[in-house]
Order: structure tokens, then sequence, then C-alpha cells
């Protein structure tokens, strides 16, 4: 069994310091590894990633994280992305990696992602180039979370995105924002890699349980949708035959 602890949006500042760590020290006794689902800091700035690295280095399990949208508000995306890596903290972009976990390998893709709407109500490159940009960078970013699961030969694998893959997390928050707040194109890369789980958080008000038109288990990880530090998660990888014991 692989035990996978996640938690997204927890929008830390300076005055957060030292409030998650109590929670996350004997993280191993009850997970495998943590995934962060982005909105990691308030506003994006270097003193806010410096207290999300004191809250989540040398813990004892790996670390990975994607970013999210607040993480990109102040521009600084690329320092706070080295700052996390020098902490021990892997960000994953358009990117994949393996982990070695109770003699299963443990594969995780992931990619921040953007909005854009889902089947029926969706945005389309058409019109105005700031439109055509809109959906072209949704298009882009799917595209490199679907290169990245492609490539990965593990025995169980993860999608991990900020932005959600399914309406379905998102019920709860008001219709009108779904096209903002994730896209379907996240949702067919993670079917195209018949992926056991997605993670993703950003929908604050929406729901923890969703599922992709192709049966992949999506969770809605957001602080304020578990409640809790961290949700704790298990694949149990099947020969030929991924199952999840979520």
């Amino acid at each position: 069994m692989i035990r996978i602890a996640a938690v997204g949006d927890i929008h830390l500042g300076a005055d957060a310091r030292g409030l998650l760590r109590p929670a996350l020290d004997w993280l191993g006794a009850q997970a495998d590894v943590l995934l962060l689902a982005g909105d990691l800091t308030r506003h994006g700035s270097v003193a806010e990633a410096e207290v999300v690295v004191d809250e989540f280095a040398a813990l004892d399990v790996p670390v990975l994280a994607v970013l999210g949208n607040h993480d990109y508000h102040s521009d600084a995306a690329g320092e706070i992305t080295g700052m996390l890596e020098a902490g021990g903290i892997r960000v994953l972009e358009g990117e994949a990696t393996t982990l070695e976990v109770g003699g299963h390998r443990l594969g995780v893709a992931g990619v921040k992602g953007f909005g854009g709407g889902f089947a029926g109500k969706c945005a389309s490159a058409f019109g105005e180039r700031v439109m055509k940009d809109f959906v072209e960078h949704t298009a882009d970013v799917s595209a490199r979370l679907a290169e990245a699961l492609s490539g990965l030969d593990a025995d169980a694998i993860v999608a991990l995105t900020h932005y959600a893959p399914v309406p379905d997390t998102l019920r709860g928050e008001p219709p009108e924002i779904y096209p903002f707040l994730g896209s379907y194109l996240l949702g067919e890369a993670i079917d195209q890699a018949d992926a056991d789980l997605a993670l993703h958080g950003h929908a604050h008000f929406g729901c923890e349980q969703g599922v992709t038109p192709g049966g992949v288990r999506v969770r809605n990880v957001a602080q304020p949708v578990i409640g809790a530090a961290y949700r704790v998660y298990c694949l149990e990888p099947v020969s030929h035959s991924r199952r999840s014991c979520i």
C-alpha cells in the first residue's frame, strides 16, 4: 500500500510560521509522501516562500509540489521554485518523478494547470488575441501534463495540479466562476494516462470527491475543503491493473 498525504491552498504568510509544523513532525508514521497542490503562499512573495520552506523542509517523507495562482502573483515564481527546491521540496511544472515506496514505484506528474471551463461550457481559442492566449495557455499546460504522465513507468500514478480537472469537485462554488477554476483538458490528460488518482486545490468552496469521465478518482485537497493539515489517501498497486483503496 502507498500512503499519500496531500494538501493545497495553505496560503502561508509571515504570521503563519510554525503553525503547520507540529502537525507534520510525525507525518512519516501516517504517509509515505506529501504532495502540495499549490497556493502555498498568500501573495507569492519571497518572504512568504521562506515560511513555506521552514514548515515543510526536512520532513521524514519526500515532499513534491506544484505552484498555484497565488504563488505567481508577485512575479517571483522562479525564485520561489528555487527556494523550495533548495529546501528539499521538489516542484513539478510539466515534469514527473518516480519514488520507491515500500517496494513499489510511485509516479507523480505535476503542473499548475489553468482555467477554461468544462465540456459544453468552455472557452475557445477564437476572437481577440487575449482570449486565444488564455485558451492556448491551458492547452499548453495540459499537453505538458499529458507528456509527463505518459513518460512514467510506475506501479501507481498520481496527477498533481492546482486547477481542477473536473467540475465534480467544484460543487459549492458559484457556477459563473467554473471557467476560472479549471479545465476539462487537464482531465483528458489524466484519462489518457490511466492515472490512479488526481489531486488538486484552488476551489475553496468546492467538495472533496470527484471522478474524471474515464473513471479516475479526483480529490480536491484545498485546506478549506479537507479541514485539516493534510488528508491521507491510499493506493494499492495491483499487477497489470491499478486499483485505488481511497
